[in-house]
Order: structure tokens, then sequence, then C-alpha cells
């Protein structure tokens, strides 16, 4: 990964988004693609001709987000509902785009919650940040692998990418995954929001190397990422003034984190990086040892399958 100056304090981009392939004929999804990361994503991808779903929570606020990106490009994005804390939503929003497109070139995981209170679950009663970053958004692709796979077998592009964080690097490696703080109770009280959401950021980038491994072979080209240290919504829950302070100090513009999922989900140079870790800006980086650990990655995808295997 590098250090932890290089971290907070990335070297200035070599690419940028004027570098983008023309993407006409290629379809792709955006989670949390309303406002952020996600929107300033969609914005780049609906310039350069692609045909672009936004799926998000609430309606209206996705609506509002396609209208503004509208008057931005001239481009239109489409919207479905997803609600990554309720796995019956995920099914249904799955469901609906297979019902509308028979292709898939590139799926970016890049919705997600951070610090949320201790007291939120998603509709299964799995810890909310968890639920949201790791549970939902697996789902959501096991769903639409064989979308994905089809494109594969075509000749396409077809990329997942995975958007995690610095809290990766910084989650406790000896702990891996810390089953035991997914349920409520005292174990995840005891954890604390910090911890989950590193945990969670860890556990983007398991399911991302275990996906590269059982279908890298079939055409999918994982990717995780570290989109850099942001000034977005997602920091909301925060109450603290001086972590709020701090936040918008070491943060940068939100336009510069979505370089690096951009650079991943659109390059020719990307799609032989699978299985890679990216770094800002759109840069390759590296993570321990222990944050590949095939073992734990199966370890992860097995409980997630038990999760999803529950959903009617």
């Amino acid at each position: 990964m590098g250090s932890t100056w290089s971290m907070f304090f990335p070297p200035k981009p070599e690419w940028s988004v004027n570098e983008i392939p023309d993407l006409t004929g290629q379809v792709m999804i955006v989670t949390g693609g309303n406002t952020g990361i996600g929107k300033e994503t969609v914005k780049a991808l609906l310039q350069h001709n692609a045909k672009v779903y936004i799926a998000g929570r609430t309606e209206s606020r996705v609506l509002a987000a396609i209208k503004d990106l509208e008057a931005q490009t001239g481009k239109t994005a489409e919207f479905i509902r997803l609600d990554l804390a309720d796995l019956n939503s995920v099914k249904h929003a799955a469901e609906e785009f297979k019902q509308k497109e028979t292709q898939l070139n590139v799926l970016f995981n890049n919705g997600g919650v951070m610090w949320p209170p201790l007291d939120q679950l998603t509709s299964q009663n799995i810890d909310l940040v968890f639920g949201t970053n790791v549970l939902g958004h697996f789902y959501f692709t096991k769903l639409l692998l064989p979308t994905l796979l089809a494109t594969a077998a075509a000749g396409n592009t077809a990329r997942i990418i995975h958007t995690s964080s610095s809290g990766a690097l910084f989650h406790p490696q000896k702990d891996g995954i810390n089953y035991n703080t997914l349920l409520d109770g005292p174990a995840r009280t005891k954890a604390g929001a910090v911890y989950l959401y590193g945990q969670s950021k860890l556990g983007n980038v398991f399911v991302s190397n275990e996906l590269a491994r059982r279908y890298g072979d079939q055409g999918i080209v994982s990717i995780s990422l570290n989109p850099g240290n942001l000034r977005t919504e997602l920091a909301r829950h925060e109450k603290s003034q001086i972590k709020i302070k701090l936040i918008s100090m070491l943060c940068y513009p939100v336009p510069m984190g979505a370089l690096t999922q951009l650079w991943a989900g659109t390059t020719k140079e990307a799609a032989s990086h699978n299985g890679g870790f990216l770094q800002p800006w759109a840069r390759i980086g590296t993570l321990p040892s222990s944050s590949t650990d095939p073992a734990a990655c199966k370890a992860l995808w097995n409980w997630l399958e038990e999760q999803v295997a529950r959903v009617e």
C-alpha cells in the first residue's frame, strides 16, 4: 500500500477522466451513484457514452441526481431501486436489471455507510455496516454474475469494482473478520463503530480477491481499491466537531475519489490487474499478506453464502 503519508497525501494523479475510452455500447451499474464519488463516477461514464444504471435506496434522491447529471452531461442515467441493507430489495433490484438488460460490462460496488449508530441493523438483523458494505453487495454481485459471465463469454469487458478504503489497512489484521461482531450482541458493541467500518472494508477486499480466484479464468476482472480520503457524505454520522474538522483538513475534493475506480473500470491496463488492489490516484497498491489469505477469503465467502441462502 505504501507509507501512511502517501495514503493520506498521494502524489498528483497521472491519469484523468479525459483519458477514458469511448464506452458506447457498454452497460454499467453504480451502486450509491446518486451522491459522492458514485455520482462523479456516473458523470464521467455518461460523458463517455456508457449506459449507466444508478442503484440507490431513495427514489427521489436518485431521480434528482439523474436530473442534475442530465443537465451537466446531456445524457440520462437509469434508476434501479436498491436497498443494500435489505436482501429482499437486493434480489428485486437484480431481477429488475435482468429484465431490462442481457449485458453488464462493469458493476461498480460503490455504495456504503460509515459509522452509523450501533443500534442500527439490516432488515436481516446483521450489523448495518457489514450488511450494507459487504453482504448486500455480495448478494447483488452473485445474482448478476450470470449476466457478467455471459458478457465476458461474448468477448466483452466484464468487471466488478469494489470500493474499499484505507480503513481496510487500519483494521487489526490479526482479527481478520470477527464473525462474533456481525450479529447484535456484546462483542459488536465492544468493537465499536470504527472497528466495524474497517472490518467491512477489509471484507470488500476479501470478496474481491475470492471473486478473482473463482471467476478470473472465465473472463471476470475483480478489483478492490482505496478511493482516497474525501469530503463526502459518508461521515455524516460523525458527531465530534474535532473529527469533522480533521476530516475536512485531511480530505480531498470528491471528484478525485472517482479517478481510481474509473481507471479500474474503463482502462485496458486495469484489466490485467485481476485480484489487485488500487490506491489513490489510479495506482497499483499492495496489502498485507494476511489480507489476501485464501483461507480467510474463502471463509468469508462461505459465511456470506449462508446468509443469502435464507432469502426466499
